[in-house]
């Protein structure tokens, strides 16, 4: 696929992924999506991201997690999250699996870069 293929894909499955959370009581809202080359660079020299960040590709989101009316960052929480995410699509990646783990993420995988 092209990489506006994987673009587009990547909303549509966005768009369902949000729904089904909603179905299960949960609710969100929006962190990061579009960053910048050079927000990237910055990020990845502080240690809290890399170069070459599916963000700068608009294949990367981050997602804030609301669960029972309260903010939650833990991982834990994130989980059934990351597991319907990556039923959705063969390239969908979660960054709960991360080495580094970033529970709000979820990507889709182009050129290598989760």
């Amino acid at each position: 696929m092209t990489e506006s293929e994987v673009q587009r894909t990547f909303v549509k499955l966005v768009g369902e992924f949000i729904g089904w959370v909603y179905s299960q009581g949960y609710e969100l809202t929006f962190g990061e999506t579009w960053r910048t080359p050079e927000q990237a660079a910055i990020n990845a020299a502080k240690g809290i991201g890399i170069a070459h960040s599916l963000h700068t590709e608009r294949l990367a989101i981050d997602l804030n997690l609301w669960k029972d009316g309260k903010y939650t960052g833990d991982p834990v929480d994130y989980k059934p999250l990351g597991d319907q995410w990556k039923t959705l699509h063969p390239l969908a990646r979660w960054g709960g699996d991360f080495k580094k783990v970033d529970a709000d993420h979820f990507s889709l995988e182009f050129n290598g870069v989760q």
